[in-house]
């Protein structure tokens, strides 16, 4: 199969072309795309690649960082802006991998990938999205649930609240290979402390289900509580509600239920 490839210098260009060709793929990093051309398992008959700077940016002001959604995992880790995302972009793949691998790439992966969407998914990122001419922002949680429909729109980026504290933004991958394997399941959890209890609380997960998804129910019992070990308890009990793991050649549903309250109560306690 010929796949054709075409270079844009502006975001709105690419976007106007993949919003009225539906044979055509906005290419990040490659490591989703190339892979399926690779395989044969390509629906689409041509790339598209921009050049537009507002792709690679990272803009802090304030207490917000906007990440361009063609940043790297090897340029968050190489950011001191961006830090507290260090763990999560660390957890994706081995080297090579990180090196191409993009914020916007990360946001569309399926189980059992999608690492750094669900620590964005904790932090209340909101995702700017180009649809032909008119941009618009969304909340991620709301982008996660219908991005199978955004194939024909182009991400832009990413912008975050950045967390207060060392300890107030926690992750933790599991994977049954250590350190480059693929996740069993992953959380993240911003736990910021108000006068001694928990307010704002955010639980995300990646690989309990088909795309990264928060946890409700384990927000609800922590919400306003001090981080003590039966609150704890009765977050980890609540903690597969509402969730549909995947079976895969990694680990059945079964079993990502059984061990997600055993993980979800190291990563609470500080033990992780």
């Amino acid at each position: 199969m010929t796949v054709g490839l075409q270079t844009f210098e502006t975001l709105r260009d690419a976007s106007a072309v993949v919003g009225r060709d539906p044979s055509a793929r906005f290419l990040g990093g490659g490591t989703l795309l190339v892979r399926a051309l690779n395989e044969e398992a390509a629906d689409f008959s041509t790339l598209l690649r921009c050049t537009d700077r507002v792709l690679v940016e990272i803009r802090a002001s304030g207490s917000r960082v906007r990440i361009g959604a063609g940043v790297t995992m090897a340029r968050i880790l190489a950011s001191r802006e961006l830090a507290f995302l260090h763990p999560a972009a660390r957890a994706v793949g081995g080297p090579a991998v990180r090196a191409q691998a993009t914020v916007g790439g990360n946001l569309f992966a399926p189980p059992p990938y999608g690492d750094l969407a669900a620590a964005l998914l904790a932090l209340d990122a909101r995702v700017s999205v180009q649809s032909g001419y008119s941009p618009r922002d969304m909340p991620l949680d709301e982008f996660l649930r219908t991005r199978d429909t955004m194939v024909r729109s182009i991400v832009s980026g990413v912008e975050v609240a950045r967390p207060r504290g060392e300890r107030s933004f926690r992750f933790l991958k599991v994977s049954k290979v250590r350190p480059k394997g693929v996740s069993l399941l992953t959380i993240a959890a911003r736990l910021e402390d108000s006068a001694g209890r928990l307010s704002g609380v955010r639980v995300a997960y990646a690989n309990m289900g088909p795309a990264p998804v928060r946890a409700a129910a384990v927000e609800r019992a922590l919400e306003g509580r001090r981080l003590e070990p039966l609150v704890v308890e009765a977050a980890a009990a609540a903690a597969a509600n509402g969730c549909s793991p995947p079976t895969d050649a990694i680990a059945s549903a079964w079993y990502r239920r059984e061990v997600l309250p055993v993980h979800l109560s190291r990563l609470l306690l500080g033990v992780a």
